[in-house]
């Protein structure tokens, strides 16, 4: 029976499930990437005293379903900061690297700061039944208005784009899935949501950074498209990540055009 998770422990690496495949091949899809090194990074280098605010995560290349080893180290650690480095690796061939900054957390200044409101469409009720082998629920909303797309159908337009994920099996087997990898794995939605349009998903991210002012709570996150820009074939761009309870972070990708690739509008799962 297949594994009901995205990786399997082995030894000192980890194994890729059939469930792991992302819609550019048989590769690892690159949510999951970052996933793997948000999850291991939070493992080696995580303190319940800080918060974990920001991850960047590099993908070299293309990451085949084959087992992967990721390697952490601390590359400066102070009374209120620690920032850690990991790469992933496959047959001795680094295909992703990310940096995260872990932040002590301490009294919140008063006042208020002036920020841009984004409306976002209520979290959706999950379908009963939930589709047979679904791992991930998306529910995108553009085109349709209020009413959400399970897949990537809502998001066939040229205009404002928006998504709610729930997450439905661990991403490690045997290993619950924590709040941060969870935002770890939402971060790499940014690149499909600013980059999609009526042709859709025309560009690759080459990366995606993850910036969180808090953990998420519930088992809901969301993200808005706020700014896609891209001159000659490279894109930018950049959403906010929300909870059930409100905004708490912000996500942006790097991309490369990629013409001719429409995935299908259930590519995720």
């Amino acid at each position: 029976m297949t594994t009901r998770a995205f990786f399997v422990p082995d030894g000192d690496r980890f194994a890729p499930t059939e469930l792991a495949q992302g819609p550019w091949g048989q590769t690892i899809s690159g949510n999951y990437v970052g996933g793997l090194l948000g999850c291991v990074v939070e493992r080696d280098a995580g303190d319940p005293e800080m918060q974990p605010a920001r991850l960047t995560v590099d993908l070299f290349r293309p990451a085949a379903l084959a087992p992967v080893r990721v390697h952490t180290q601390i590359s400066r650690e102070g009374r209120r900061l620690k920032l850690v480095e990991a790469t992933m690796s496959q047959a001795d061939t680094v295909v992703a690297r990310a940096s995260a900054l872990f932040l002590r957390r301490g009294e919140q200044p008063s006042g208020r700061r002036w920020s841009t409101t984004v409306p976002m469409p209520s979290p959706p009720a999950v379908p009963n039944p939930i589709p047979d082998g679904a791992v991930t629920l998306i529910w995108t909303y553009g085109n349709n208005g209020d009413t959400p797309s399970l897949g990537l159908a809502g998001w066939a337009h040229d205009g404002p784009k928006y998504v709610w994920t729930r997450d439905l099996i661990p991403l490690v087997d045997g290993e619950p899935l924590s709040p941060f990898t969870r935002a770890a794995m939402a971060g790499d939605i940014a690149s499909s949501l600013t980059h999609f349009d009526a042709d859709g998903l025309q560009f690759i991210n080459a990366d995606y950074t993850l910036t969180l002012s808090r953990l998420p709570e519930g088992p809901y996150l969301g993200l808005a498209a706020l700014t896609h820009s891209s001159h000659a074939g490279v894109a930018t761009g950049t959403a906010v990540l929300v909870d059930e309870n409100g905004p708490i972070g912000s996500a942006t990708a790097t991309a490369l055009a990629n013409p001719g690739f429409a995935p299908p509008h259930q590519s995720f799962r």
